[in-house]
């Protein structure tokens, strides 16, 4: 089996396919019209198994069924297999968090005042918690790193835009990231102090208002990054305040 077959099967099985059935399919793509007989000469799936991945699929609205000696399978067309698999997904989606919605309103926990900080780990999810962040932000927001590559458009962009509303200060000892927001005259750039660089494995700092905090950093190969965060605790609080130290007059309290 091809890569790119087997990748097919893999991303059927995210959708809620098992294997047998994302082969049998897969198969019947290539035959059009088929017996069980013809499936498992055409695939790895054992001829017993054909039958019943077979009817599953027709149960899920994949495959039709010519009621023949010997049967006869032929799949829907790809356009109506999209639209029921992703029917499915919303579906199952909505299911699984509606009772988590559930759970959570029944928690106590979120109802109590807790010190917690959180790691996040790898570029892409970090991104995604940075901006998450950002949109909380009431006043302020301070964003420094060592490396203009840690930052991506989207979040350049994301900063831009919110320097019409707040306090936006991009802080860097990398010049190419500051002369990306030179023409965003809403946004502060800011060389870094050298009492604020942090030479080794150094990552990214973000500080939204004055009590919430991220600070990333890199792997020894200086590629894989990890974030820890804080947001409206007794902790980010003190750090936001440690960082204004840092930064001294070059940011407004």
């Amino acid at each position: 089996m091809g890569n790119d077959e087997g990748d097919a099967v893999e991303s059927l099985k995210r959708l809620g396919l098992s294997e047998y059935e994302s082969k049998v399919f897969i198969a019947l793509q290539r035959l059009g019209v088929a017996t069980a007989r013809d499936v498992y000469r055409h695939t790895d799936v054992p001829r017993s198994q054909v039958y019943g991945a077979a009817e599953t699929l027709e149960d899920r609205g994949l495959v039709e069924v010519q009621q023949s000696k010997p049967m006869e399978y032929r799949p829907v067309t790809l356009e109506e297999a999209r639209g029921r698999l992703q029917e499915r997904f919303v579906q199952e989606t909505d299911r699984a968090f509606d009772y988590l919605q559930k759970e959570r309103a029944r928690s106590s926990q979120h109802d109590e005042e807790r010190e917690d900080f959180w790691t996040v780990k790898g570029g892409d999810n970090i991104d995604s918690r940075v901006t998450s962040l950002l949109d909380e932000a009431d006043r302020r927001v301070v964003f420094m790193t060592t490396d203009a590559e840690l930052v991506t458009d989207g979040l350049k962009q994301r900063l831009i835009e919110l320097g019409g509303d707040l306090d936006v200060y991009v802080i860097s000892k990398d010049t190419r990231l500051l002369a990306d927001f030179e023409d965003a005259c809403e946004v502060s750039e800011i060389e870094t102090p050298e009492k604020a660089v942090r030479e080794d494995r150094g990552g990214r700092f973000v500080m939204v208002d004055a009590d919430t905090v991220l600070l990333t950093v890199l792997d020894e190969e200086g590629v894989g990054e990890t974030a820890v965060w804080s947001a409206e605790t007794g902790f980010a609080s003190a750090l936001a305040q440690i960082s204004e130290g840092w930064l001294g007059d070059e940011i407004q309290p």
